[in-house]
């Protein structure tokens, strides 16, 4: 036998899948995280107004300074953290050093502050990984000022903002006839329907894997239950904060937001509020067929306990008649009859039959 084959399951996470539950819940804000610096940085700026827009691209943040006060909208996308270039960009756009710690930091809650004329909102990009069936997360940051908006993302590889990049180059577009904070609103516009993709990508496993805990119950389907609640954990921590970052928009008196630009955000709002809905329908039909399969499993045993009684039943009376004739007396009836044998034999075969016919009829099976 090969040692191999029994050697991966000292690999406990893996063979118990507690890797993925030590992701999700690996979150300890007294501990001071440690981000690894982006070996490669992208920066993009989309510099517009009503008649015309410019896009740089830059490998570095010193470039930006120029933009600061050009009379015109301008959106800074830094995809690729490095501490160096978060303070450079933020020391030019007079952003508070407590956003620079949110900026930097690691699994932070979403959330919305203002600080000092910059309002700052922290959240995260959700995105269905379909070989692992896992939900991802990327943590965006987003500081509004005036006539700028500044993004900063940890992957440079990919984000949901394609569509506004589409919208931004159109000259008839309302971004470009309206002010930064609409620009805001369009990103988390976007971010917020991105999330009802994953969603439903999650609710094509859930309806398969309901599907298999009817059909056909077992460990596996236990265990891709136990998956899709340690996902829809990671969409719950997302939801109900991004709810009240989006509702502290709303009840916010800025005067880097427009009254105008209100009315969008509520529309965020409801989006919100409909994905959270949804969570919570997922979290409850999850539960449901954790029930359901334990359910079934109940099931199967009372199936097995009652081919065992029913198999006991019916030899209970050979079991008697056997017991009877066998006990050490000297004068049994029929003991030595030349049909005593037969005799007993059919009485065995007889009174199970006879048993079978009447738990037919009171349907007990």
């Amino acid at each position: 036998m090969s040692p191999q084959k029994y050697l991966r399951y000292f690999g406990l996470n893996s063979l118990f899948g507690t890797q993925r539950t030590k992701e999700i819940l690996s979150v300890n804000p007294t501990v001071l995280p440690h981000r690894e610096e982006a070996t490669h940085v992208e920066v993009t700026v989309y510099d517009y107004d009503s008649a015309n827009i410019q896009v740089h691209h830059f490998n570095n943040v010193s470039p930006c300074e120029k933009f600061r006060k050009d009379g015109r909208i301008t959106w800074i996308n830094i995809e690729g953290l490095r501490k160096s270039d978060v303070e450079t960009i933020c020391t030019t756009y007079d952003i508070h050093p407590l956003l620079i710690e949110d900026i930097l930091s690691i699994n932070q809650r979403p959330k919305m502050d203002e600080v000092e004329g910059v309002l700052f909102c922290l959240l995260n990009m959700l995105f269905y990984n379909d070989q692992k069936k896992t939900v991802e997360t990327e943590q965006i940051s987003i500081a509004l000022g005036k006539d700028f908006v500044i993004s900063f993302q940890e992957d440079a590889h990919r984000d949901v903002f394609d569509l506004l990049r589409s919208r931004l180059n159109m000259s008839n577009s309302k971004i470009r006839q309206r002010t930064a904070d609409y620009l805001l609103y369009s990103m988390l516009d976007l971010i917020v329907d991105n999330y009802f993709i994953v969603m439903e990508r999650l609710g094509e496993q859930i309806e398969m894997v309901e599907e298999e805990v009817i059909r056909r119950s077992n460990t596996k389907s236990l265990a891709r239950i136990n998956q899709l609640r340690k996902e829809l954990i990671v969409l719950k921590r997302n939801l109900a904060p991004v709810r009240d970052l989006i509702s502290g928009i709303i009840r916010s008196e800025s005067d880097l937001l427009d009254d105008r630009t209100t009315k969008y955000f509520k529309d965020v709002y409801d989006h919100i509020m409909q994905a959270y809905d949804l969570g919570e329908n997922y979290r409850d039909i999850v539960t449901g067929m954790q029930d359901l399969y334990i359910n079934n499993v109940n099931l199967k045993l009372n199936e097995v306990m009652k081919v065992m009684a029913i198999v006991t039943c019916l030899l209970a009376p050979a079991t008697v008649i056997g017991g009877i004739f066998g006990m050490n007396f000297e004068v049994i009836p029929y003991a030595h009859h030349k049909w005593g044998f037969y005799f007993a034999v059919g009485c065995m075969l007889i009174i199970p039959i006879w048993m079978l016919w009447v738990f037919r009829r009171r349907g007990w099976f």
